[in-house]
């Protein structure tokens, strides 16, 4: 079906960079192709055609980490796939619809992540790049340690909460499907301009799910959520982006009147030894 897709829109006038990385058979029959350096070319790029599940869409997005990703059409060659539209059985339809102009495009949201080390100072990602930018999530969780660590999460300049238990997921309105839809986090139509922080295993009963407007105090990079390693977490945090992991972060490293009433008055993510506000007397 790859030796299909890639003859298919040569007719079209459409001159295709391949980024096939198969069995060496199937690269001999790939000939009339040639194999361009995708980030040379980023900006000539109008349309990404990937042939296989979510994980290869997410993955499309990552090679366009420093821009905007252009439009992608997705043919499902397995049995799950939710940001999926077409099967492969409709290859041609689907590409007749957009090289005639009659297909639909819908927009999705990214979030970019700096590092930054107890000093301040930026902390380049992986590939020398900075910021790293994500389709479906960040999650800062313990990853290998057997302890929980502790987050202290900020919206704005503001101290949010401290979040002790298996890390913190902050997705994008396609991520709220995937990894924080697993841990109880609500499902965000793709068009809403929002994001999602989820807990994963609070030791905390109280503490749930947040969706935070994208524009407004969120610190994630220069739009804004903003995360430190607690001093008293035992273990460092690990990052992982739409699934892979980039990063560890130690004590004090940080990825970078709402807040008030959120803690004042829902008392969330309050522990036991918290002071709590019952019958209208504070008690400890």
């Amino acid at each position: 079906m790859f030796v299909e897709a890639s003859s298919s829109i040569r007719p079209a006038g459409v001159e295709p960079y391949d980024q096939y990385k198969g069995a060496p058979r199937t690269r001999a029959r790939l000939l009339q192709i040639t194999a361009h350096s995708l980030h040379s070319r980023q900006a000539r790029i109008d349309l990404i055609i990937t042939l296989g599940g979510d994980g290869t869409i997410l993955h499309a997005s990552s090679l366009f980490n420093t821009g905007a990703v252009p439009p992608v059409l997705s043919f499902s060659m397995g049995t799950l796939g939710f940001l999926l539209p077409f099967h492969i059985n409709s290859l041609p339809m689907a590409l007749d619809d957009v090289f005639s102009g009659t297909a639909t495009v819908l927009p999705r949201m990214r979030l970019a992540c700096t590092f930054h080390d107890e000093k301040g100072k930026l902390i380049e990602g992986v590939d020398g790049t900075s910021p790293l930018q994500v389709m479906n999530e960040i999650t800062l969780h313990r990853g290998r340690s057997p302890h929980l660590t502790v987050i202290d999460a900020y919206v704005g300049d503001a101290h949010l909460t401290e979040a002790v238990g298996d890390g913190l997921i902050v997705s994008t309105p396609t991520g709220s499907t995937a990894y924080s839809l697993s841990c109880g986090g609500p499902i965000v139509h793709p068009s809403a301009r929002a994001i999602v922080m989820t807990p994963i295993c609070p030791r905390s009963l109280s503490f749930r799910s947040l969706v935070l407007p994208s524009s407004s105090g969120i610190r994630l990079t220069a739009q804004t959520l903003h995360f430190e390693i607690n001093p008293k977490s035992r273990a460092p945090a690990e990052i992982s982006m739409d699934g892979q992991a980039v990063q560890n972060l130690n004590k004090w490293a940080s990825q970078d009147n709402w807040v008030r009433d959120i803690n004042n008055l829902l008392l969330f993510n309050a522990s036991f030894r918290s002071s709590a506000v019952v019958f209208g007397k504070e008690v400890r």
